[in-house]
């Protein structure tokens, strides 16, 4: 089963971590014998605080990190850690981090796509890139649900990006997000729903949602979307979850019977120039 969270993510780790165990609490007393994979949104970790404190918890999240390893372990269950910023040098990696319930790191995702935009909201100007660094590599893994490609919401406009992760056999691709209000208003369903159905994935968003610590508004909106573009389950802008069931059937149906990988004429290996 996959269990997606929204909620309004705070400025202070202690207080992401605190909320996080408690919903894990909560996930395994209800689901006591399943195997569960938990969605964090972007940003899970920090959000919306002073740049100089989240330069300052990039170069120090290890111990953070390893909060969130124990916590998988200790409530037995996979963890999508939506991003968590990790120094390097002058700058940080927006990481997305797949740990098992073991406890052990067995995937990370350095976001590709930086938000260097204009936005019509009480922000205006979002320049990801002056304090992150791009990734380079995709990442595909092969979990007990599925194989699993990680991406990070703006990632969510390059379709080829999904293409690439679909090529490596991604069953199911997660797309944890802190989606602006305008934006979301205007493209959140339709971007998702289309890399669902031209590449025949679940698709699973965990979102921010709401009016954080600086003012930062977030659209919320965590969704699940079935290989055929079917609106599975959806949040509005409440903190809430999402538990859901992939029916794996259901792909291998849809993809037998529209094989759009074999009927596609053009090569979307992902290329990154160095």
């Amino acid at each position: 089963m996959i269990a997606v969270l929204q909620w309004t993510v705070s400025s202070v780790p202690d207080k992401n971590l605190a909320y996080l165990r408690q919903e894990l609490n909560q996930l395994r007393y209800k689901y006591k014998n399943e195997e569960l994979l938990v969605c964090l949104p972007e940003g899970f970790a920090c959000f919306d605080a002073e740049p100089s404190e989240l330069m300052a918890f990039a170069h120090a999240s290890q111990p953070f990190i390893r909060e969130v390893c124990g916590l998988a372990k200790e409530y037995n269950v996979w963890l999508s850690a939506g991003t968590i910023p990790i120094g390097d040098g002058d700058k940080y990696y927006a990481a997305s981090l797949l740990i098992d319930s073991s406890g052990e790191l067995v995937a990370r995702y350095n976001k590709i796509h930086l938000f260097d935009v204009d936005v019509n909201d009480s922000k205006k100007n979002y320049r990801e890139s002056n304090s992150t660094k791009a990734g380079k590599e995709l990442v595909v893994v092969d979990t007990p649900f599925g194989k699993i490609g990680l991406t990070v919401c703006y990632d969510m406009r390059f379709p080829g990006l999904f293409s690439a992760l679909r090529a490596r056999g991604a069953d199911i691709i997660l797309v944890p997000s802190a989606f602006t209000v305008p934006t979301g208003k205007a493209h959140w369903l339709p971007l998702l729903q289309a890399r669902a159905i031209e590449n025949q994935v679940f698709i699973v968003a965990a979102a921010t949602t709401g009016t954080h610590d600086r003012r930062r508004e977030t659209y919320g909106h965590s969704v699940v979307i079935s290989p055929w573009g079917e609106i599975e389950a959806m949040l509005a802008t409440e903190p809430n979850n999402i538990v859901y069931l992939p029916n794996m059937d259901k792909l291998t149906e849809i993809r037998q019977n529209m094989p759009l990988m074999s009927h596609n004429q053009f090569n979307y290996e992902f290329k990154h120039e160095q």
